[in-house]
């Protein structure tokens, strides 16, 4: 059962280097910032894929820090556009 979820944690990193160059090749603004995004959201799974294959309990602390910041980035961003769309 570990190989297949450590196996399932790479296919989804790898899903989600193809989808990051993807939208890194979008001109729009949000684009790119969903980019970022993507990435955390993946690594997040990723992470939690990995913590249940292996039964390390960091993987999950990791993946917890990373589901905050990817939250404030996401805030920010909205805040960002906002003082940009009043200009």
């Amino acid at each position: 059962m570990a190989e297949f979820l450590l196996a399932a944690a790479g296919l989804v990193f790898l899903l989600a280097m193809v989808a990051l160059a993807r939208a890194l090749r979008r001109p729009a603004v949000a684009d790119r910032m969903m980019a970022p995004l993507l990435l955390c959201t993946s690594g997040i799974a990723a992470l939690l894929l990995v913590a249940a294959a292996t039964g390390n309990a960091a993987a999950l602390d990791v993946a917890l820090v990373l589901a905050l910041l990817a939250g404030f980035a996401s805030v920010a961003f909205i805040l960002a556009a906002r003082r940009l769309g009043e200009r």
